[in-house]
């Protein structure tokens, strides 16, 4: 099934038509005034879904953590040690045959981000952040630091199963999310 969206009226859509005694009249131009999804998502940096929401666990915890979604009806898709500055041991899980992933983040050492995280929460686990997915992460990475949206990272950077993400600080543009913001382009390493 193809979905199709009306695309917006644009300034250049539009054209001068007659002048009447009140002001001038305009018309549309003649296009297509129907974009199909894939169009609509490349004309605007924007997200395709929610990629996962992602849980801090304290450390020793991960695999009952794991055993409880398994409980749910999850499965397991990925598991790996992620090293450099996250210094986590991620697992990503499933729901059913759709995009519903919850990744749990366990601490690899006291200076990981997830590990302050959890000293911040009184010593709980709990939301680590929310994690969208976009088609082109570069165009994400510009649009969004041009809206002024603090972002951690100084590049799109190597995430966990091949994944190019960067972060946006929970505090940045305006009031902010209130929550850590993971962008996330699918596929290999660029």
């Amino acid at each position: 099934m193809v979905r199709r969206f009306v695309r917006p009226v644009a300034a250049t859509d539009i054209m001068p038509s007659t002048t009447s005694a009140v002001g001038r009249r305009f018309k549309l131009r003649e296009r297509d005034p129907i974009l199909t999804m894939s169009e609509a998502i490349e004309q605007v940096p924007g997200f395709l879904f929610i990629d996962h929401v992602a849980v801090s666990v304290t450390p020793g915890e991960l695999e009952a953590q794991v055993a409880l979604y398994r409980a749910l009806g999850f499965e397991e898709l990925h598991r790996e040690d992620v090293l450099g500055t996250d210094q986590v041991r991620e697992v990503l899980l499933q729901m059913g045959s759709g995009p519903n992933r919850i990744q749990l983040l366990e601490p690899l050492t006291p200076t990981s981000p997830v590990a302050r995280q959890i000293e911040r929460n009184g010593g709980r686990g709990g939301l680590a952040h929310l994690a969208f997915r976009v088609s082109n992460i570069h165009k994400a990475f510009a649009y969004m630091n041009h809206q002024g949206f603090q972002i951690i990272d100084p590049a799109p950077r190597n995430g966990s199963r091949g994944t190019i993400v960067f972060f946006v600080h929970p505090k940045g543009a305006a009031a902010g999310l209130g929550y850590l913001l993971e962008v996330v382009q699918e596929g290999s390493h660029a």
